[in-house]
């Protein structure tokens, strides 16, 4: 079993960033689960990453992309960080991405990134939705703008996605109200996802994808749903 590998997309403009606060609090909530599943193997079965994870996380900060996104969409070629980036999202297993929430919808940046994606580097990848803003009435915007962009690129979205807003980092403290809960119960979900390999997924060398697909009663049952 090789080590899954979990690519994070994070909008945060800012820094310190609450958006890339969250995925961190989502990735170590993730690898933690992983981790889990994969203790329940053997030696012989499991191949762990130096440190004896069995997650090797990869965090793609748009802020720092910007202007090669910009670039790419006006000339249609990415730049070698932005190229780095696409590759990185494209041979995931799985993966987290967190916008700060803009007039009720994710960020620009954040749209554009995906914009300039291949449009079958998300088929059937399973992904973690988070999303940051100073009020929970922009809580929907995960519901109604990021969940179809995501189902649109064919990804395969947890059922749980996950927004933060300023009362839920209330003293610099992530343990507020009930914001650990949620990351958990995500978290859970997306490993369940990983761990049902799902054979709609491109393998990572770029060779031509296994066209069985998972019946949709069986994914389900890999989350516990009944």
């Amino acid at each position: 079993m090789e080590p899954v590998t979990l690519t994070v997309v994070s909008a945060g403009l800012g820094k310190p960033s609450s958006t890339r606060l969250l995925a961190d609090r989502l990735v170590e909530a993730v690898v933690r689960r992983l981790d889990a599943r994969t203790g329940e193997l053997t030696h012989a079965e499991a191949q762990p990453r130096p440190g004896g994870g069995s997650v090797q996380v990869r965090v793609v900060e748009l802020r720092d992309l910007a202007t090669e996104i910009a670039h790419h969409l006006v000339t249609g070629f990415p730049g070698p960080a932005l190229r780095e980036a696409l590759e990185s999202v494209e041979r995931a297993d799985a993966l987290i991405a967190v916008t700060p929430i803009f007039a009720a919808s994710y960020s620009g940046l954040f749209k554009s990134f995906f914009d300039v994606l291949d449009r079958e580097a998300l088929d059937g990848t399973p992904v973690l939705l988070g999303a940051t803003g100073g009020t929970a009435r922009h809580s929907l915007a995960l519901e109604y703008a990021l969940r179809p962009l995501f189902a649109h690129l064919r990804a395969a979205p947890v059922p749980t996605a996950v927004f933060a807003a300023s009362e839920d980092w209330a003293g610099g403290d992530a343990h507020t109200a009930d914001l650990p809960s949620r990351i958990d119960r995500a978290a859970g979900e997306l490993a369940a996802l990983v761990g049902a390999a799902p054979a709609v997924r491109k393998p990572r060398d770029g060779s031509p994808r296994d066209e069985e697909v998972v019946p949709f009663a069986d994914q389900l049952a890999a989350l516990g749903v009944q």
